[in-house]
């Protein structure tokens, strides 16, 4: 069994270990020149610099939004999904719906974002072009700072909802199925059975998943939103991973770049530590 655990906690310990010494660049004047050591420390200078940017509180606040717009309309989908699929008694239609709400998942953002260009650009987008044969306007969707949010929230909930029903179909198949007998014999219905057995079952995976969601909680995609960004919505678009790529690799300023990339992971940890405490306090087990 050692054996077997050896090449995950390899992987852990040189791809998620040995790269968190580079932080401490986020406290130099990092030089690649020089390296690590050579390069003068600086404290907290990149920090005070980054929160005096006018720009500050755009960023913070577009990676808040959207974030905030994750956790309230993709987050609980994966759960609905997951309880409707639940009900569906015949194995080969609930497998093949499976299969089909698990496919999005394996397509690149890139084909994604380029999907959502072919169907909602207004030079013959499907979308724009279905709208105008019955008389309507057409909308810019992809130029329209106003719709800028809903489309990365829907491109997201389109990708990776049926991939999230996983481990909440995993969990339902754990419910012992005495227990729907005995709310049978108790009266209660369909609806019964669900408020009062299913969601209690599943209850402890849920605030896991959500306390790990929260972990990531200001993480929304580089990919995704750097495809879909232009100047027209860079205002409502631009979030901390494109700010981060734009200084630390197209300007090469890492010291900087690093700085702002461990504030936000900060904020992860302490929503993390927060709600596992919220979550034990309430008589969850939380994730330690």
């Amino acid at each position: 069994m050692y054996y077997m655990l050896a090449p995950g906690i390899l992987y852990f310990f040189i791809f998620k270990y040995v790269p968190m010494w580079g932080v401490l660049i986020a406290f130099q004047d990092y030089s690649p020149f020089t390296g690590f050591w050579g390069s003068p420390w600086i404290g907290f200078e990149h920090f005070r610099t980054f929160f005096g940017e006018p720009q500050f509180w755009q960023l913070f606040g577009n990676t808040l939004i959207l974030a905030l717009y994750n956790i309230f309309f993709f987050f609980p989908l994966p759960i609905v999904i997951a309880l409707m699929l639940n009900e569906i008694r015949k194995e080969v239609y609930k497998r093949t719906i499976q299969s089909l709400i698990y496919i999005p998942h394996f397509i690149s953002w890139v084909v994604v974002v380029g999907l959502a260009y072919i169907l909602f650009t207004t030079e013959g987008g499907i979308f724009n072009e279905l709208v105008a044969s019955f008389g309507g306007e057409k909308i810019n969707f992809l130029l329209n700072r106003e719709w800028f949010r809903t489309m990365i929230v829907g491109e997201m909930i389109w990708k990776e909802t049926g991939w999230g029903t996983i481990l909440f179909l995993a969990a339902l198949a754990g419910v012992d199925p005495q227990l729907y007998e005995a709310a049978r014999i108790d009266g209660a219905g369909r609806w019964g059975q669900l408020l009062h057995v299913t969601l209690p079952a599943i209850r402890s995976t849920i605030v896991v998943l959500l306390i790990l969601r929260l972990g990531s909680f200001l993480d929304l995609g580089f990919e995704q939103i750097f495809l879909m960004l232009n100047p027209m919505n860079r205002e409502v678009g631009e979030v901390f991973e494109t700010y981060v790529y734009e200084h630390g690799i197209q300007q090469g300023d890492f010291s900087y770049s690093t700085a702002v990339n461990l504030f936000k992971s900060a904020i992860g940890i302490a929503l993390v530590v927060g709600a596992n405490y919220f979550a034990k306090k309430i008589g969850e087990e939380g994730i330690y």
